[in-house]
């Protein structure tokens, strides 16, 4: 028995019927095609599932379709306004914060989050704010200075 959800995602509002069980990570996927959130663990220590809701960073692989109703959820395709890139993905983009992509997205919208209520954090502070997210193949230095990028061009 399905469970009818109102989700506004990236500006537009969904109205489905959805299984109370299915994670808000597969409905983007597969009932949005929204595909730029990843599935990684599936335990929340990753990363690469984050999205916004109602602004604040949640790891979407531990949250339910039915606990997002009557949200605002923004994901990684919805973050570029207009045509223009957001100043955080410009900044990984110019600072090569990423190699090959799968936690870009997450930490991105942690970063977007981290900025929200930090605008100008320290190096610590980055490291700090984004601890809950993993990159396999850089690093890291390279996306704390593209976050150190953005904060400094007043990205949030």
């Amino acid at each position: 028995m399905g469970q009818q959800v109102r989700i506004e995602v990236n500006g537009t509002t969904h109205e489905r019927e959805v299984d109370p069980r299915t994670l808000l990570v597969h409905f983007l996927r597969e009932d949005l095609a929204l595909t730029g959130t990843n599935v990684g663990c599936e335990t929340s220590l990753c990363g690469a599932c984050t999205v916004l809701i109602d602004g604040e960073a949640v790891k979407s692989c531990t949250q339910l379709a039915v606990q997002a109703d009557g949200t605002s959820v923004t994901t990684i395709e919805g973050l570029a306004q207009d045509g223009e890139l957001h100043p955080l993905q410009t900044a990984f983009h110019e600072e090569h914060g990423l190699q090959c992509g799968f936690c870009t997205p997450g930490m991105i919208l942690t970063a977007v989050d981290l900025l929200n209520d930090n605008p100008t954090p320290s190096a610590d502070e980055i490291r700090q704010g984004l601890k809950g997210n993993i990159c396999r193949c850089t690093g890291y230095h390279n996306i704390i200075k593209a976050v150190q990028r953005a904060a400094e061009g007043g990205a949030s």
